[in-house]
């Protein structure tokens, strides 16, 4: 760090140190930026800009990379890794937001260069920000139909293999909608936990509060929050009346569809979110046995049971590939995925995720999927879920499932969701360009009974 050290804005300065620890691969968004603002005397609303700024400019690297060459006297030129990062905040401020004035993102960039590098790299962050406020016309795209792939990922900043995934998987304007939506700064979901609250009672108060929210689509005892953070959450989040979680996740629950009383098994249960909604929609009558290999994440499912009264859950520490039990009425089993379903939620997700790290995962999911098949009893239902979009990981997983287990059938989705988020094959299919859902799968399997054999 320069030892000249000037009038300078910490909360950006903050931002900057964020940056380079993501992009040096120490820290994801999320464990750099609770890192950063843990014991700094930053207010809520220094948080949220400091979350905007380091989520955002993460998400958009590759756009705004894009951008700052075309006002470069050398773009070619090797920069410091700080100096990439002062830059790319500045555009991001300057393109990517709408209530911070040019003057400032400017200016405040000139100083992080002044803390952070010396007076020549400030002049260069000047005179670049300055002349991209004056000309932003210079930055031009390739063309959309000549290479489409191209202008894709260099606009809405994603990596070459997942926008060309998108276009052999949808046409190019449900692409296009895709990549924008995960763009956009997610909206805070959560549901109401029956158990404790009714739906009316989360109403009245959402109303109460003055909090501008939508109810779910497919759920209707989820809720999606307009705009801004949760008001009131020492009335409601603290006291169990309802649970963070999006409305997707929810969904395989419901495709699930556990009865009070039943005997049910959540593998890779924590921290609890689907097992507390699948208490809840059984009335805390049952069993539901979750288990899960981190003892830190079971350790927060038991806490977060105990905040929303949730009574049935029994956990268990064991890797679902080696727990013995059953056989049971209903299992659901959520898988480790890529999470390109949840994009928008993770900002450094894209520049993580390879075609490598798919193909590997899709191994994996396919062995846990032929675990957890042992453990249902017949006629009973095995529910696999994951958080992406990726054909590999979803119905290619179950379709090679089918083929080496035929004493399992699968039951369509139909049965409990409209035929928009239903596929021909009868998966429950999610996308993040639909409002207020991310992008999911969950497949309902029934193992057959057997049926004794004609002499």
């Amino acid at each position: 760090m320069a030892e000249s050290k000037g009038k300078y804005d910490p909360v950006r300065a903050a931002a900057i140190e964020m940056l380079g620890l993501i992009e040096s691969g120490q820290f994801t968004a999320a464990e750099a930026i609770n890192a950063a603002v843990e014991n700094r005397p930053f207010s809520e609303l220094d948080v949220r800009f400091i979350r905007q700024l380091v989520n955002g400019t993460t998400k958009m690297k590759r756009r705004l990379d894009h951008d700052i060459k075309f006002f470069l006297s050398k773009p070619s030129e090797k920069m410091s890794q700080r100096l990439i990062d002062i830059l790319r905040l500045g555009f991001f401020q300057l393109f990517f937001t709408d209530r911070i004035p040019a003057a400032a993102a400017v200016s405040e960039s000139v100083n992080l260069a002044h803390y952070f590098c010396d007076s020549a790299r400030a002049r260069l962050v000047n005179a670049v920000l300055r002349a991209a406020v004056r000309h932003p016309e210079r930055i031009v795209f390739r063309d959309k139909l000549e290479d489409p792939v191209g202008y894709l990922a260099s606009y809405y900043s994603y990596p070459d293999w997942f926008v060309d995934y998108c276009l052999r998987e949808f046409k190019f304007e449900q692409t296009e909608s895709l990549l924008a939506n995960m763009n956009r700064p997610p909206k805070i979901s959560f549901r109401a936990n029956t158990i404790k609250a009714r739906v009316e009672d989360i109403v009245k108060s959402l109303k109460k509060a003055g909090v501008k929210y939508t109810q779910g689509t497919y759920l209707s005892d989820f809720f999606h929050l307009e705009e801004g953070n949760f008001p009131n959450e020492e009335e409601l989040v603290k006291s169990g009346k309802i649970y963070i979680q999006n409305e997707s996740a929810g969904m395989a629950i419901r495709l699930f569809n556990p009865k009070a009383g039943a005997n049910v098994l959540d593998l890779a249960a924590a921290p609890g979110g689907k097992a507390s909604y699948a208490a809840s929609r059984m009335r805390n009558k049952g069993m539901i046995t979750a288990v899960d290999k981190s003892r830190p994440r079971l350790e927060l499912m038991i806490e977060n049971c105990r905040r929303l009264g949730v009574r049935i859950v029994n956990p268990v520490l064991a890797n679902n590939l080696d727990f013995q039990g059953g056989p049971f009425e209903r299992v659901i089993l959520d898988v480790p995925c890529s999470g390109w379903g949840n994009a928008d939620r993770h900002s450094d997700l894209r520049w993580a995720k390879t075609p490598e790290n798919v193909e590997k995962l899709a191994k994996v999911q396919g062995t846990m999927l032929d675990r957890a098949a042992r453990l249902v009893k017949r006629g009973g239902v095995l529910i696999y879920s994951t958080c992406t979009i990726i054909r590999q990981e979803n119905d290619q997983v179950v379709e090679e499932f089918l083929l080496r287990n035929s004493d399992f059938m699968i039951e369509s989705a139909d049965q409990y969701f409209d035929n928009d988020v239903v596929s021909e094959r009868g998966f429950l299919k999610t996308y993040p360009n639909k409002p207020n859902l991310s992008g999911s799968f969950a497949a309902r399997l029934k193992r057959k009974i057997k049926t004794k054999k004609k002499r």
